[in-house]
This record gives C-alpha cells, structure tokens and sequence, in this order.
C-alpha cells in the first residue's frame, strides 16, 4: 500500500521531512533575521508553516483554553 504523490498529505509530509533534514544538519535558518534554528519545536513550527504554504491540508494548532472562574 504506497501513498499517491498527488495527495496533499504526502506533499505535506515531504515538505516537512525535507526541513527537518536540514534543521538535523544545521542548514535551517529563520526567515526574517536569517540565524541558525537552534530549537526543535521552532524547527517544526517553520516546517507547518512551509507545508501549509504550498498548499497541504494541515490542522491549525488548537488554541488552549482559559479556565473559567467561579
């Protein structure tokens, strides 16, 4: 059972594990200053971020939500 190339998923996969090889390599820099990516969770977010841009269909974090006062 092999995935299909077409389907966005797989192309969200892909984009996903191609930053986290580079951020494993120390190739990963941030957009705007430019630095190297020294954390993983940033290292991630960055590779959602670049998935959702070219187009696959991945959820957006859920926002955490306040506990209510009695």
């Amino acid at each position: 059972m092999s995935r299909t190339s077409s389907s966005s998923e797989s192309k969200g996969d892909r984009k996903v594990h191609k930053v986290m090889k580079e951020y494993k390599q120390g190739a990963l820099k941030s957009g705007g200053s430019g630095k190297k990516v020294a954390n993983r969770k940033q290292a991630v977010a960055i590779a959602l971020s670049e998935a959702r841009k070219s187009g696959s269909k991945i959820p957006k974090k859920k926002a955490k939500t306040k506990a209510k006062k009695k």
